[in-house]
């Protein structure tokens, strides 16, 4: 395997910061960027040239300062699928995950990516949840991103929000919030007797709720 420490390391001036970058070589069709250990991994194709490979540093300067400040500041932001840390690789293509890796234009359009897939995921965990409950309502299931709620029973409009962030935690957290919000259809207040009713449907709820601060 071509490992780091054999490859050799360049340096390159973009809008005024230094960038330390290596060059990995394979058979693949386009070119990827992603920062490993502080330095800037560009895979290409064999025949691209040293000077191709400059022009193309150059052209996508912006994108890759803003991935670096990303990577900085990862600990704080994190790229996630159903409790899974995602690698992001730049590409100039739609946005793609291949198992632990999301292929996308920007940070911004990879966490798009994973938000736009939440939907689908909460409806197929509801249709799981809601077979331990009995005399359900018929009520809409929404996704939104939401500052300081996981999710929101709205009896008015009959419907439940599942915040689109929770796309990036564990299913076990989804399946919890899910839980929690059907269970107000019964009891709409955070009453003793609306805490026994969702330790009935979900046993470990007070573990799920330290994990999400809920």
């Amino acid at each position: 395997k071509n490992g780091m420490r054999f490859t050799v390391e360049n340096k390159i001036f973009l809008d005024g910061e230094v960038i330390t970058y290596v060059v990995i070589r394979k058979r693949i069709k386009n070119a990827y960027f992603r920062f490993k250990d502080g330095k800037l991994v560009v895979s290409v194709n064999y025949l691209v040239s040293d000077k191709k490979i400059e022009k193309m540093l150059h052209d996508n300067a912006k994108a890759i300062l803003k991935l670096q400040d990303r990577v900085k500041q990862r600990s704080e932001e994190k790229l996630s699928y159903l409790g899974n840390d995602l690698d992001l690789i730049i590409r100039d293509d739609k946005p793609e995950m291949i198992g632990d890796v999301i292929y996308a234009r920007s940070f911004d359009e990879a966490k798009n990516y994973i938000y736009s897939l939440a939907l689908k995921v909460f409806e197929s965990r509801l249709m799981q949840v809601r077979c331990n409950f009995d005399d359900l309502p018929d009520f809409k299931l929404k996704s939104r991103l939401m500052k300081t709620k996981w999710g929101v029973c709205n009896i008015s409009s009959m419907s439940v929000t599942l915040n689109t962030s929770l796309i990036m935690k564990d299913v076990h957290l989804i399946d919890y919030v899910l839980v929690h919000e059907l269970s107000h259809f019964k009891y709409m207040n955070h009453s003793k007797d609306f805490w026994n009713y969702v330790g009935e449907h979900y046993p470990y709820y007070k573990q799920a709720r330290k994990e999400l601060n809920y």
